[in-house]
Order: structure tokens, then C-alpha cells, then sequence
């Protein structure tokens, strides 16, 4: 008996490889009768298949058969994706000793117990449920989000959150895979949105480490794609706890700015050729990955203009701790990695500084008085 790999359309962004036609001979035997072009892991190429998956049960009660895990040799797709991309990937092996930053930030950080810098923050934790996007990894430890049963701003189930709602892991022509238009982990959701355009650092390259002059580069599509599941939160009028511009190009205020702000050392000796850095990037047609100028009138803000994809060791998934006064206070109160500063001096103060102008220093976070919906002393991190 024959069977051949039906030729049935493929998912938006992918493309079959050949017919797969396999030759039974005889009981249980396998082999194959056509070769099939050579394709990287997750483009299903040959051998690939067995990376992930298994046929049957490898011995009994090892692997669950019961239509949540599609034969996969993990106890879930996420610890699945971990057993390659972990460690000195997206899952470092302690909160305060992360691998070196590649762009997206590291779900090492759930595993804190407190990323509270504020003062009073011992007494007060945050959990690092806060630290970013919470998957659920029963071999790394990770929880879903208990202080959320849905995408904040959005209604995408917390409880299956994982490394397959955002990527596909069969593979797709989008910036590290990323699932577009269309319904994504088997039906969870619909995404209105195509996955962005970007072009990042080379994570096969072990010395790769995000700077000024080596950083991911947004071209496109960013703030519409993370509303797939978050809507357009922090837009006036969202209901969120913080309100703050998410889209939209760049005014001219905020370009002389960011072009002549080089931290509060000296901030207002920078020159546009020289102004990037990657804890504040904007997204633009022209960025590269290793581009050093500030934006243009084309260029627009985004959500990740101020938050890490996948996690932080700041609370909300912050490229800088929203609650400290001075950048040097992160990780004092808490004992939390503290996260590096893109300018010198212990006095540096929020990078909210890079594109917004102060003319008064109050000692206290700039989101304790700005942005702010509600009566309490920052926006809820709950």
C-alpha cells in the first residue's frame, strides 16, 4: 500500500515541500520511496519530523495521547520548544544569571520572587509572573498567569499561553516564525493581524549580543500584531491603568529628543547619526540591525519601544524598570538581576527621558504621576 501526503493548501506564509510518498512493505516496516528536498528543522525536512514527534506511545503512560499533545516527545509543545531553545536561549538557567540579551528578553524571569524596586518593595513583591509573558512549563517550573485569566486588553486564554501562540513551529517566511492572520494553536484565537516585519540578530551565532550597533531592527506591523491578543492597550481610553500612545509616527519634539539625548550625563550633545539604542528602538522601513541613527519623520513608536517580548527583570516586561527613580536603584530592593544602562553615571534616571523632555526632577518614577488612570501610586502590577 501507498500513501501520499495529500496536496491540500498550505498555511498562509508556508509552502509544501514535494508529495511524500512512503511504501509499506511488509507489517511495520517503513521506508521511503522519493526523496524529499533537504529543509531546515522546521521547515520539514527530512528526518526533521522525529525531532518533535513520535508514531506511538514510546512506552506506556510516558506521552498522553489524549488529543492535547500531537505525539510530541515532551510533556508540552512549550518544554518541547525549550529543550532546544532554553538555557543559553530564551530560558535561562537563573533569573539573576540570564544569557546575553538577544532582543526578545528571557523567561528566566518568571522564576523571581520579587521584582519590586519601589520603595517598600520587600514587603510588597511582585512576583515574576510579572516579568513578562507567562508560559506555562511544567519542566522549567512556570505557571499560567494567575492574576490574569485573559490577555490584559485582549481575550486570548492565559491558561494556554505558550511558545506556539506566538510561533508556528512548522515553520513560516515571518520575522522568527511568527504565526500571522488567521486562527492560531489549534482555534485558541484568531489573529486579525500578519506577523510584523523585522529582521533580528542571528540566534545561531553564540556570540551574538544585542548593543547600539547590533540590535533588532523593526520595520513594520509591530503594536497591530501583539493586538491580536492585547488590543490596542495603553491607547487613551483602553482601560488601562496607564495610558500612553502606542502607534503612530514620531513627532518632531520627540525626534530632536531622542536624537540629542545622550543620557543625563549629557543630555542634549547627541547627534542623530548616533543616537539608536536598543532599550528605546522605534520601528521604521529603513532600520537595520545595525543602524545608529535616531528616527525620521517616517518613523513610528510600538509597544516594544518599552517592553521586552518574552520577559524582563523589570515588572510588565520593561526594557527598563518602570518604578525606580534613578536606573541604579533596579535590583536593589528586590535583589532582582538589575538590568544594564545604556548610559554611564549612578544618577540616570528613566529612559522616558529619550524622547520626553523634563524640566523637573521630583525624585520618584516618572509613571507615579504621568500616565497614570487611577488613584493609586503607580499604575496595578498585579
Amino acid at each position: 500500500m501507498t500513501l501520499i501526503r495529500p496536496e491540500s493548501s498550505p498555511r498562509p506564509g508556508t509552502t509544501w515541500m514535494r508529495p511524500i510518498v512512503i511504501a509499506l512493505v511488509g507489517v511495520g516496516s517503513l521506508c521511503a520511496a522519493e526523496p524529499v528536498t533537504a529543509a531546515p528543522v522546521h521547515g520539514g525536512g527530512v528526518g526533521s519530523c522525529g525531532l518533535c514527534h513520535i508514531m506511538h506511545d514510546a512506552a506506556a503512560g510516558e506521552i498522553a495521547l489524549d488529543g492535547t499533545r500531537p505525539l510530541l516527545v515532551a510533556a508540552s509543545a512549550t518544554d518541547l520548544c525549550l529543550t532546544c531553545h532554553g538555557n543559553n536561549g530564551v530560558f535561562g538557567l537563573a533569573p539573576t544569571l540570564p544569557p546575553a540579551e538577544r532582543g526578545a528578553g528571557n523567561f528566566t524571569w518568571l522564576l523571581e520572587d520579587n521584582l519590586n524596586d519601589a520603595a517598600g518593595g520587600a514587603a510588597a513583591p511582585i512576583r515574576g509572573q510579572a516579568a513578562g509573558h507567562s508560559i506555562a512549563s511544567p519542566a522549567r517550573g512556570t505557571n499560567a498567569d494567575t492574576r490574569w485569566d485573559h490577555a490584559p486588553g485582549g481575550t486570548f486564554p492565559s491558561a494556554l499561553l505558550g511558545c506556539t501562540s506566538c510561533h508556528d513551529p512548522h515553520g513560516t517566511d515571518s520575522f522568527r516564525m511568527l504565526n500571522g492572520a488567521g486562527p492560531v494553536q489549534n482555534g485558541a484565537t484568531t489573529f486579525l493581524y500578519p506577523a510584523p516585519v523585522a529582521e533580528g540578530l542571528d540566534i545561531t551565532n553564540a556570540g551574538a549580543t544585542e548593543s547600539r550597533t547590533q540590535h533588532t531592527a523593526y520595520r513594520s506591523g509591530m503594536t497591530q500584531w501583539c493586538a491580536n491578543c492585547h488590543g490596542f492597550y495603553h491607547d487613551e481610553g483602553s482601560g488601562a491603568a496607564f495610558e500612553h500612545p502606542v502607534d503612530g509616527n514620531l513627532d518632531g519634539d520627540v525626534r530632536e529628543r531622542y536624537n540629542r539625548y545622550e543620557g543625563d550625563v549629557s543630555p542634549g550633545t547627541g547627534s542623530s547619526a548616533m543616537a539608536y539604542i536598543p532599550q528605546v528602538p522605534f520601528e521604521g522601513s529603513t532600520t537595520s540591525v545595525t543602524g545608529t541613527n535616531g528616527p525620521t519623520s517616517s518613523d513610528r513608536i510600538m509597544c516594544l519601544t518599552c517592553h521586552r517580548v518574552h520577559g524582563s527583570s523589570a515588572p510588565a516586561s520593561g526594557r527598563w524598570d518602570f518604578r525606580v527613580y534613578r536606573l541604579a536603584d533596579d535590583g536593589v530592593v528586590s535583589g532582582s538581576y538589575p538590568l544594564p544602562s545604556p548610559y554611564p553615571g549612578v544618577g540616570q534616571g528613566q529612559l522616558c527621558k529619550k524622547c520626553h523632555a523634563v524640566s523637573h526632577e521630583e525624585g520618584r518614577a516618572c509613571v507615579s504621576c504621568h500616565g497614570r488612570t487611577g488613584a493609586s501610586p503607580f499604575p496595578a502590577i498585579r
